[in-house]
Parts: structure tokens; sequence; C-alpha cells
């Protein structure tokens, strides 16, 4: 016997396709976006643990630390950052758990970071709700 394929079955075919290329390469991206956004992080936490006057100090802010325990956020969830970024390339459904939680954590840091550091700040804050994004709406095997 043979089968007549039709239009609508290749079409099918290619947004699958076309839509799985699409999810592994945000998981690539998410990746490696929560790798240089680590990177960043634990950057920002030496500079706040070796010199705390680099950054400005904001006396009436609500969630007012010391640079130093900013340093000390930043220092180890960069490190998180980095490590479940690596993770994430071995397509494990609990990296992207992981990851997405990370990014949550992430989020709450620089929301509170902001006053000590804006532009930048807002910057991790986009980055990480694209991780989010992206991990999430990614298909649960990846192809």
């Amino acid at each position: 016997m043979t089968s007549v394929r039709t239009s609508s079955d290749a079409s099918a075919r290619t947004s699958h396709g076309t839509k799985s290329a699409w999810a592994t390469g945000g998981v690539i991206f998410a990746a490696t976006i929560l790798i240089l956004s680590g990177a960043m992080d634990v950057i920002q936490g030496i500079a706040a643990l070796a010199k705390n006057h680099i950054y400005v100090s904001t006396p009436n802010y609500f969630m007012r630390f010391s640079v130093t325990s900013w340093g000390w956020v930043h220092l180890i969830l960069g490190g998180l950052l980095v490590l479940t970024g690596f993770m994430l390339f071995t397509g494990a459904v609990w990296a992207r758990a992981l990851g997405i939680f990370f990014a949550v954590l992430s989020i709450f840091a620089n929301f509170f970071f902001i006053p000590y550091y804006p532009f930048w700040a807002l910057v991790l804050i986009a980055l990480d709700v694209f991780v989010i994004w992206a991990l999430s709406t990614a298909p649960r095997e990846m192809t």
C-alpha cells in the first residue's frame, strides 16, 4: 500500500519541527543567558565585597542592606545561576525547573538592588523574564 501525504501533513511536521527548533534554541539561549548573568552577578558580588564604596547607598530605601550583604547575595546567587546554566545543557526537566526557580530569585534580588545599580538591575530582570519564558514554554522532551 502506498500512503498519500497531504500538504497539511507536511505543514504539520514542518510546524512541529519549527516549534521544536525554537524551543530547543530558546533553552540553549536561556542556559547561556543564565551562565552570563550568573557570571556578572559573581563579578558584582566580588566588586561589592572588595570595594563596598563602589555602589551608591540610598539612605531611605525600605530594603536597605549593607553593600557587603548584597555582595554575598550576588556572589552566591551568581554561582548557583552559572551551575544551573551548565546543567540546562543536559536537557533534564529538573534543570529547567531549577533554572526557573533561580531566575525568579535573581529577579527578586535585582529588584531590591535597583537603587544601588539601576540600569544593570533592570537589564538582568528583563533577561531573567526571558529565561523563565524560554524554560517554561519548551516541550518536556527536547528532540
